[in-house]
C-alpha cells in the first residue's frame, strides 16, 4: 500500500503526519491530501489556508516600564499615624451628632468619600438603632430628602423598610414636590433603585423623578447641585463602584458648605494611602503578566493587564482583600484570552478539541492541540493549582474539583456561541441569556470571588453558589446585559454572535434604539428581582458583604460600560481616565506639621 501523508489543519506549521487510509476521523478533518508513489506526487491539491479573524485590538497602552514607574509618597509611620488620628476624631462624630437626620447624612457622606469600610460598626449600629425606632427621624415626616435617605441607607445594609412611608408625598395619585425640591427629588431617585420587584409606589418614584430631573436638569442654578444630578442620571449609586467614586466626591465635598476639614483630610489621605496600595499590587501583577509572556506568544489576544486589575479593585477594594484583587486580576485576565480564542481566534475544530481537553482536565492531553491552545490551556491549569495550593495551605480545605468544573462549564458554554457562530445560528432573546449568563464568567467570578474573601469558606455556600439560585442567577444576566450594552456595537462590526441588542431587535422586530431602552429597563426590573431575593426570607446562606461582593461584579460591569463603549477592551477612553484617578495621581493635601517627621 502506498504511503500517504496529510496536512492537518490543527498545525500551522507545514508539519505532515504518516496515517493509513483506514483513519476516516483524522482524515475528514484534513484540508489536503498529499499521494506519493515511487517518489512522486500525485493529485497535489495545495493546503486550504486557515482563515482567522481578528479582533483588532490595540495593543496595550501601559507596559511593564511604565507600571513598574508608579510610586506614592503616602507610606511610612507618620503617614499611617496621621491617619489613625484623623479616624479617631471621626469616629467620635457618630456620638457627637444628635440629630437623625445628621446622623444618616454622615453616613451617607463617609460612604460617597471612600471611607465607610472604616465605619461599618458605627454605621451598622446607627442604622440598626434608626430602624428600630431607638431613634427617631422626626423629620421624614415633611422632608422628602429625610425620607428617601433612610429608606436607602437602610436597605442598602440590610435593614428592611417598608415605601409607606412615601404616601404622604403623593396627591391626586401622583408625587408632589413642593417647591421644586431638587435634593429630595434626588434622594427619592436613589432611593427608588433600592425597590423591591412588585413594589409600585417606588415604580412610580423612579418615573416621576427621572422625568422631573431631566426636565429642570438646565434650569438648576446651584452648580454642584446640577452636577450631581447629571451624575446620578447617568447612573444611579446602586450601580456604582463607590471606590471608583472617591476622588470625584472628595473634589465635590471640598467645595460644599458643609465641609468638615477633619474628615475631608482623612478621605483624601486615606485615598491616597490606598493608592500606594494598589500600585504594588499592580506592580506584582505586571512582573506576573510578564512572566506568563502571553501577551507576546498570543498576539491575537486582548493585552488587558490594567483593565483586568480595575475591575478587580471594583468588586474588593478594601485593604484586606489583596488576596482576592490578585487573584481576580489574573482570572480576568486568564479568561480574556480563552475568551478571544472562542470568540475570534480559533476555528470550530480547535475549540471542540480544546473543550474536549478541558473536560478530561488531562495536562499530558495538550500534545493534541495547537500551541496557542497549549498556552492557553496551561495558563488556566495552573492558576487553578496555584489557587488549590493557596486556599488547601490556609484553611485546609479541597477546593480544586470544584474549580474544574467551573472552568469546564465556561468554556462549554462558549463553545455554544462558537457553534452557533459557525453555524449561522441567530438564538432567540432566551436562548441567548440562558447561555449567555455562564460565558460573560458571571458564575465563576463570583465564585471565585467567594473562595478569595471569605474566611472560612463553606462548602455548602459553595454548592449554594454552584447551583445557580436566583441571585446568583440574575446577577448574572444583568452582567452579560450590562457587558452587551458596552460591545455590541464593536462585536456586531467583527462578525460575532449577536448580542442580547441584536437578539431583541430580531425578535421584536425593533430599532437598536428601542433595544438599547429595553435592555436598561430588564437591568432595572432584574436588579428590583435581586432587591426581592436579598429581603424575601428565603434562605441565603452568605453573609450580606459576601453578596454585595457578588454584586460588585455586576456593578464594575455598570460602570464600565454604561456609556455604550467598551471600557474594558478600549483602554483610550473611561479605562484611561479610571487609571490616572485611582492608580497614578495622589490627591493634593495642604502641607500640614502633622506630616513632618
Amino acid at each position: 500500500m502506498a504511503d500517504v501523508f496529510c496536512i492537518s489543519p490543527l498545525v500551522t506549521s507545514c508539519n505532515f503526519r504518516r496515517f493509513t487510509p483506514c483513519e476516516p476521523k483524522f482524515v475528514t478533518a484534513c484540508n489536503s491530501v498529499i499521494k506519493f508513489v515511487n517518489g512522486t506526487t500525485e493529485g497535489y491539491v495545495l493546503p486550504e489556508p486557515i482563515i482567522r479573524r481578528s479582533g483588532n485590538y490595540e495593543p496595550s497602552m501601559w507596559d511593564n516600564n511604565f507600571l513598574q514607574s508608579l510610586k506614592s509618597d503616602y507610606t511610612g509611620e507618620t503617614i499611617n499615624a496621621r491617619a489613625s488620628a484623623l479616624k479617631e476624631e471621626v469616629s467620635l462624630m457618630f456620638n457627637n451628632v444628635v440629630e437623625p437626620l445628621d446622623q444618616l447624612e454622615l453616613i451617607d457622606r463617609l460612604q460617597r468619600l471612600g471611607l465607610g469600610y472604616h465605619f461599618q460598626e458605627e454605621i451598622n449600629c446607627t442604622l440598626k438603632k434608626i430602624q428600630s425606632g431607638q431613634i427617631d427621624n422626626n423629620n421624614r415626616e415633611k422632608d422628602l430628602h429625610a425620607t428617601a435617605l433612610e429608606f436607602r441607607l437602610l436597605r442598602q445594609h440590610g435593614f428592611f423598610i417598608s415605601p409607606e412611608g412615601f404616601k404622604r408625598f403623593i396627591g391626586n395619585g401622583n408625587f408632589i414636590c413642593p417647591g421644586a425640591d431638587i435634593k429630595g427629588m434626588l434622594s427619592l431617585y436613589e432611593a427608588s433603585y433600592f425597590s423591591i420587584e412588585g413594589e409600585t409606589l417606588m415604580e412610580a418614584a423612579l418615573y416621576f423623578t427621572s422625568k422631573s430631573l431631566k426636565e429642570c436638569l438646565p434650569n438648576i442654578t446651584d452648580v454642584d447641585l446640577q452636577i450631581q444630578v447629571r451624575h446620578a442620571l447617568e447612573l444611579p449609586l446602586q450601580w456604582r463602584i463607590p471606590r471608583f467614586d472617591a476622588r470625584w466626591n472628595i473634589e465635590l465635598y471640598e467645595r460644599s458648605s458643609d465641609m468638615i476639614p477633619a474628615v475631608l483630610e482623612f478621605a483624601k489621605l486615606d485615598f491616597n494611602i490606598s493608592q500606594g496600595l494598589y500600585q504594588e499590587e499592580l506592580k506584582d501583577l505586571s512582573r506576573w503578566w510578564c512572566r506568563l509572556g502571553i501577551g507576546e506568544k498570543l498576539p491575537f489576544a486582548r493585552d488587558r493587564l490594567v483593565s483586568s486589575y480595575i475591575w478587580s479593585l471594583g468588586i474588593s477594594s478594601m485593604p484586606q482583600d489583596q488576596y482576592c484583587r490578585v487573584q481576580l486580576t489574573k482570572i480576568i485576565q486568564l479568561i480574556g484570552v480563552c475568551d478571544d480564542a472562542y470568540d475570534v481566534y480559533g476555528t470550530l475544530d480547535e475549540l471542540e478539541l480544546f473543550t474536549d481537553v478541558v473536560e478530561r482536565w488531562d495536562v499530558n492531553a495538550i500534545e493534541e492541540l495547537p500551541y496557542y491552545m497549549k498556552i492557553c490551556f496551561l495558563s488556566f491549569y495552573n492558576f487553578v493549582h496555584e489557587t488549590y495550593y493557596d486556599i488547601l495551605k490556609e484553611q485546609e480545605i479541597d477546593i480544586l474539583s470544584h474549580q474544574r468544573k467551573w472552568w469546564i462549564e465556561l468554556f462549554k458554554h462558549q463553545l455554544v456561541e462558537a457553534r452557533w457562530y459557525h453555524g449561522g445560528h441567530q438564538p432567540t432573546m432566551e436562548e441567548y441569556l440562558s447561555n449567555g449568563l455562564v460565558s460573560i464568567a458571571g458564575p465563576i467570578g463570583i465564585l471565585y470571588s467567594y473562595i478569595c474573601t471569605e474566611d472560612p469558606i463553606k462548602k455548602e455556600e459553595v454548592e449554594f453558589i454552584e447551583g445557580l439560585p436566583d441571585i446568583v442567577r440574575l446577577a448574572c444576566e444583568i452582567f452579560r446585559l450590562a457587558d452587551d450594552y458596552g460591545t455590541s456595537s464593536a462585536e456586531l462590526e467583527r462578525g460575532d454572535v449577536p448580542s442580547s441588542i441584536q437578539c431583541y431587535m430580531l425578535d421584536a422586530g425593533v430599532s437598536e434604539e428601542v433595544a438599547r431602552k429595553h435592555m436598561m429597563d430588564l437591568m432595572r426590573k432584574k436588579w428590583a428581582q435581586v432587591n426581592k431575593c436579598r429581603f424575601s426570607g428565603d434562605h441565603i446562606p452568605l453573609s450580606w458583604h459576601v453578596v454585595d461582593i457578588m454584586l460588585n461584579i455586576v456593578r464594575a460591569a455598570h460602570c464600565l460600560y454604561n456609556a455604550g463603549d467598551d471600557g474594558f477592551g478600549v483602554e483610550d477612553g473611561l479605562t484611561k481616565d479610571t487609571l490616572f484617578s485611582l492608580l497614578v495621581k495622589p490627591i493634593p493635601l495642604r502641607e500640614s506639621k502633622a506630616y513632618t517627621a
